[in-house]
């Protein structure tokens, strides 16, 4: 099975929600021109790492940024994923992904499980307690955010329970562009999976952030990398060549966790 992804490299300004609600609207529609079936954002799109006011940004998920992208999905009759600040019924606050589905359907829900404290997530935010595993029309699909990269863990469990593609929004800064780049290709490989990631460009504080957007392929091809600039991505992807890997190498049946679990 083959779909068009979109991955929406964007300059994410702090605060300003509506001019990022402004960008995702604008490439939401060219993604769609363009025969998107999925459009991936960055972390935090709508406020940015803007922590110390995050009350003026949380909502629950069927409200503010969270319900405007539904509306774009409906809109546009697309998959949309990103990650934003919730806020749940408790009034704890959590750097939250939902995947809206072409009726505005919530169909994928997932926290940020590993807090990233450089950025002081671990001081404003609770963490996420679960993964999360779709079950869409390409197949199953799981998610992580940005820090939930360099845990190999998670990936690998979304790898052992029979998940074809991960999606991954990120504020990933300079100047750790070779981790990044490394990193996405490890955990396609050592899952044989796809990993469509999308990082933001721009300044924020002293912080700077890269792009590099990209989506790497089961057996670590690089399928499309963006550069360094505000835009949009686009590439089809063959869900088949999972299948593929996986008859050349069983990595995920070769595993014996039986031992590792000694040391």
């Amino acid at each position: 099975m083959k779909i068009t992804v979109s991955l929406g490299q964007m300059d994410v300004i702090l605060g300003d929600t509506e001019r990022n609600l402004d960008t995702v609207k604008q490439m939401t529609a060219e993604a769609s021109r363009r025969g998107s079936d999925l459009i991936v954002f960055p972390e935090l799109w709508a406020s940015g790492y803007d922590l110390e006011n995050k009350e003026s940004y949380a909502t629950s998920i069927d409200q503010g940024v969270f319900a405007e992208t539904a509306d774009l999905a409906r809109q546009y009759g697309v998959h949309i994923v990103g990650s934003n600040l919730s806020i749940d019924d408790q009034g704890r606050c959590g750097n939250t992904a939902v995947l809206f589905g072409p009726s505005g359907r919530i169909l994928g829900l997932y926290t940020k499980v590993h807090l990233f404290g450089p950025m002081q997530e671990d001081t404003h935010l609770v963490p996420g307690e679960a993964l999360e595993l779709a079950d869409l029309p390409w197949g199953k699909t799981g998610f992580a955010i940005c820090y939930d990269l360099r845990f190999p863990e998670l990936f690998r469990a979304y790898g052992s329970a029979g998940a074809s593609l991960i999606l991954l929004p990120a504020e990933w800064p300079y100047p750790r562009i070779a981790h990044w780049r490394t990193l996405i290709q490890a955990r396609a490989i050592e899952n044989q999976l796809f990993v469509a990631a999308c990082n933001r460009v721009g300044d924020s504080g002293d912080a700077k952030f890269f792009g590099h957007s990209m989506i790497v392929g089961p057996v670590g091809e690089i399928i499309i990398e963006g550069g360094m600039e505000e835009m949009l991505l686009t590439a089809s992807i063959e869900l088949d060549q999972i299948e593929q890997s996986r008859s050349l190498f069983n990595i995920l049946g070769d595993r014996r966790p039986e031992v590792y679990k000694d040391l």
